[in-house]
């Protein structure tokens, strides 16, 4: 796939090597389409969507309202009211969490997350079940990552919110998300699906998946920082209550009673980044022009040649599916007798970015038995030759610390 001369970061010269670029899971870099729509916003468009009748605020509100059409499209969305922008999943959990887990939780309730999930998918549901007395239950995956089947049964008749990552940010497993869906609605649960991992590398319906609501971020999706969006149902949106007060949710305010705006304004308080919704339009207009099914193979073409490379090094534990059908392109690895941190920092001298750390997940990496990992993610601009340096690279790392091999 050539693409990359179409992203100049690649070129980029780190510690005197030229820069490979393996932490795509947690942001991806910007084709020069991407920074050239934010470079034309910014010169010719730029002016406060909904709140003028004049030319810039209303090319303003052209670029807003059209990538929340072009956002619908992408995901195979009903309407685009159900569409809200934020300014990532985190916050996109966090309004669900709020808007509708606080007010229609209670004592006895049940909420059902996975051990695999981010902290984002995870602490706002801690929280929820603090306040409203409900409790918090966990799905187990098995030693490999991924999800048994009889997990789903723990989903049962008490259950009222089923929470689940779409790809995990450790494992790179693809959870049975259909499955729990269907088996929330079974017993009258509302499905939350984090979809960070997923949106950027595979074609997804929130309308096929069913899903209740459904939450991804702009920069994991080749857009700017601080571009999210939250897909919900409209019937459920249009039950909850605001999140955040002020600005574009706003519909007439007395003195003593405010009432709120309809779909999908009501959840969008304030000033919004149209800047982000442009490089967002952007970004889906680049994915749109490739492909997921060439996006796809280039992946999984990377993220094989990379697992088979690693499993010859016997001093590297592979954490997740070693199977690539049950995985995306996130490999989590441990090096026997490295500190994460070490290695990263190792990789990072020759030009090699990978992440190193928890990646959010401390109940997951307990469960697991570890305390950290390394984490290398690809994109379809990656190539084989960068695999094979970090591979390369990777089996220098024991020797920079001292042992034979």
């Amino acid at each position: 796939m050539n693409v990359r001369e179409d992203f100049p970061i690649l070129d980029l010269t780190v510690n005197g090597k030229k820069l490979v670029y393996f932490d795509n899971a947690a942001t991806t870099q910007r084709p020069l389409s991407v920074i050239e729509a934010v470079r034309k916003y910014d010169l010719e468009q730029n002016g406060n969507p909904h709140r003028g009748s004049h030319y810039l605020s209303i090319k303003a509100t052209e670029v807003y309202e059209g990538t929340r059409e072009k956002v619908k499209s992408f995901i195979g969305a009903k309407s685009s009211d159900e569409v809200i922008f934020t300014r990532n999943t985190t916050e996109s959990i966090n309004l669900v969490a709020y808007s509708y887990g606080m007010e229609n939780l209670k004592a006895g309730d049940k909420i059902i997350i996975t051990i695999a999930e981010h902290h984002s998918n995870l602490v706002p549901w801690q929280q929820v079940a603090k306040v409203t007395g409900s409790t918090l239950h966990y799905m187990y995956v098995d030693k490999e990552g991924r999800l048994p089947s009889s997990e789903l049964d723990k989903i049962d008749a008490d259950t009222k919110i089923v929470a689940c990552t779409h790809m995990s940010n450790v494992l790179g497993t693809i959870m049975p998300v259909k499955a729990i869906i269907d088996r929330a609605h079974s017993v009258g649960a509302v499905a939350v699906i984090d979809g960070a991992q997923s949106v950027p590398h595979m074609k997804v319906s929130v309308t096929e998946l069913d899903a209740d609501f459904f939450a991804f971020s702009g920069h994991k999706l080749l857009s700017q920082l601080g571009i999210g969006v939250l897909y919900g149902k409209k019937e459920l949106l249009k039950s909850m209550k605001p999140f955040l007060f002020g600005g574009d949710m706003i519909e007439y305010v007395h003195e003593q009673e405010t009432s709120f705006n309809e779909l999908p304004y009501k959840f969008e308080a304030g000033t919004q980044n149209v800047e982000g919704a442009a490089s967002l339009s952007a970004a889906i207009d680049y994915i749109n022009g490739l492909g997921f099914d060439k996006i796809a193979e280039q992946e999984m073409l990377l993220t094989e040649h990379a697992l088979e490379g690693m499993k010859k090094l016997p001093y590297i534990n592979i954490v997740g599916p070693r199977d690539l059908s049950e995985r995306g392109a996130v490999i989590s690895f441990t090096v026997e007798g490295v500190h994460p941190h070490d290695v990263a920092t190792i990789l990072d001298s020759y030009g090699i970015a990978v992440r190193a750390g928890h990646h959010c997940a401390q109940p997951l990496m307990r469960y697991l038995g570890i305390q950290a990992s390394n984490r290398a993610s690809f994109c379809f601009y990656n190539t084989i030759d960068e695999v094979d340096y970090f591979l390369g690279k990777l089996g220098e790392i024991r020797r920079w610390m001292g042992y034979g091999a």
